[in-house]
C-alpha cells in the first residue's frame, strides 16, 4: 500500500515535471547538465531535476541515477535517499517508475530493432567475445551480466557472484558512467584479475593500462540498447530472461541450473 501510495505521488511530480519542462528544463536544472555534459564528454546525461533536499539535484544517466551539488558537481553520490521523518524511500519509487515508463529516465534513442525488457534473449548467441569471461569451478553453469565499474550496485553483485561455484560469468562492460574505466579495464594485462580486483577491493594496480586497446565498449553500448537494456547491472540467465539490479548470492544460486558435477545420482 505504501509503494502504491509513494509510486503515485511520484507519478504525479513526474506528470507536473513533464509539463513544466514543455518548453525546456529551468535555467538552473539546463545549466547543471551543460556543465556535466562539459565535464564529463563521455558520460550519456539524460536529465537533470530538483531534489526534495535544497541545493541537490537528481541527475538521470539512462537507468542510473546519482545526486549533485550544483556549487559542487564534480562529486557523484550513488545510492538511497531516505527520508527518516516519513520513513520513505526518496530513490526507490523513482526508479521503479522510470524503468516502468521511462518518465523520470529517458534512454538515449535507441534502433527500431531495440527489444523490450520482456523479450527473451538468445543467450547462446550473445557475442562473449566481447565481454570479460570469469570461470570458477567447473564452469558449467553460464550467466551474462551488464555491468558498468561505476556503478555502485554493480560492486556490491560481484561479491555476490564470487560466492557461486561452478559458473562462467560473461561480463559486458557498459560506458553509463563514462568509457575511461572500461576501457582501462579491458586493456589490462589480465581484465577478468583486473575486474574482479577493482569491483570487489577498489584496487587499481591490476590495470596498468597507459594506452587504449582494441576494446569492444561501443559495441556492448549498441548490444545494450537492441536488447533493451538501460541500467545496470542487469543479468541474462541461460534461458534467456533477465532480472534487473542487485541480487544477492541466494537469489543466483537458484535461478542456475545445478552443475553436472552437481546432481546427485
Amino acid at each position: 500500500m505504501k509503494l502504491s501510495l509513494a509510486l503515485g505521488a511520484v507519478s504525479a511530480l513526474a506528470l507536473a515535471i513533464g509539463n513544466a519542462w514543455a518548453g525546456g528544463p529551468p535555467p538552473e536544472e539546463a545549466r547543471l547538465l551543460a556543465a556535466l555534459k562539459k565535464a564529463n564528454p563521455s558520460t550519456r546525461f539524460t536529465q537533470v531535476l530538483r531534489s526534495p533536499i535544497a541545493g541537490l539535484y537528481e541527475v538521470w544517466m539512462n537507468g542510473n541515477v546519482a545526486y549533485v551539488s550544483a556549487r559542487q558537481p564534480r562529486y557523484f553520490v550513488f545510492g538511497h535517499v531516505f527520508d527518516t521523518q516519513t520513513m520513505t524511500d526518496i530513490t526507490g519509487p523513482r526508479m521503479a517508475l522510470a524503468a516502468r515508463q521511462g518518465a523520470m529516465a529517458p534512454a538515449a534513442p535507441t534502433a527500431a530493432t531495440s527489444a523490450p525488457a520482456s523479450t527473451p534473449i538468445a543467450f547462446d548467441q550473445l557475442p562473449f567475445a566481447d565481454a570479460i569471461k570469469t570461470v570458477r569451478g567447473n564452469g558449467q553453469r553460464q550467466i551474462a551480466v551488464f555491468s558498468d565499474p561505476g556503478c555502485g550496485y554493480c560492486k556490491q553483485l560481484e561479491p555476490e557472484l564470487a560466492r557461486i561455484d561452478n559458473v562462467t560469468v560473461h561480463t559486458f562492460l557498459l560506458p553509463f558512467q563514462g568509457e575511461a574505466k572500461p576501457i582501462a579495464l579491458w586493456c589490462a594485462p589480465d581484465r577478468a584479475q583486473a575486474w574482479q580486483r577493482y569491483m570487489v577491493q577498489g584496487d587499481t594496480t591490476a590495470i596498468n593500462a597507459p594506452g587504449r586497446c582494441d576494446h569492444p565498449v561501443a559495441r556492448n553500448l549498441a548490444l545494450a540498447q537492441r536488447l533493451g537494456v538501460q541500467a545496470t547491472p542487469t543479468l541474462i540467465w541461460a534461458d534467456g530472461s533477465r532480472t534487473e539490479g542487485y541480487v544477492d548470492h541466494q537469489v543466483i544460486q537458484a535461478r542456475l541450473k545445478p552443475a553436472t558435477s552437481e546432481v546427485q545420482p
